[in-house]
């Protein structure tokens, strides 16, 4: 069974025009390694998510199983084969 990373559309033309993505559980152990996988095809959007430094930018908040990761432990929290990592990044305008 495979873990899920799910993008905002609004990101999906850093991606192929997809918003979700299927990546082998063996790939995807940690949240951190589930958006590597991802990264490795689209590496424009991981810099969209990610810093020099690979941490979360701070607009962008990654959830899994309805909480935050920074909640957790952060990049490193596990993930479990069929869980859904989303990934939602902040709109600020007025």
């Amino acid at each position: 069974m495979a873990v899920t990373v799910v993008v905002p559309s609004v990101l999906a033309d850093l991606a192929g025009g997809r918003t979700e993505f299927e990546v082998p559980d063996a790939e995807a152990t940690t949240v951190r390694a589930a958006l590597d996988a991802v990264a490795v095809q689209f590496p424009v959007l991981a810099r969209r998510l990610r810093d020099e430094r690979g941490s979360l930018r701070r607009h962008v908040n990654v959830y899994l199983g309805g909480e935050s990761v920074r909640s957790l432990q952060g990049l490193e929290t596990r993930v479990a084969a069929g869980e859904e990592v989303l990934v939602i990044q902040s709109i600020a305008g007025g």
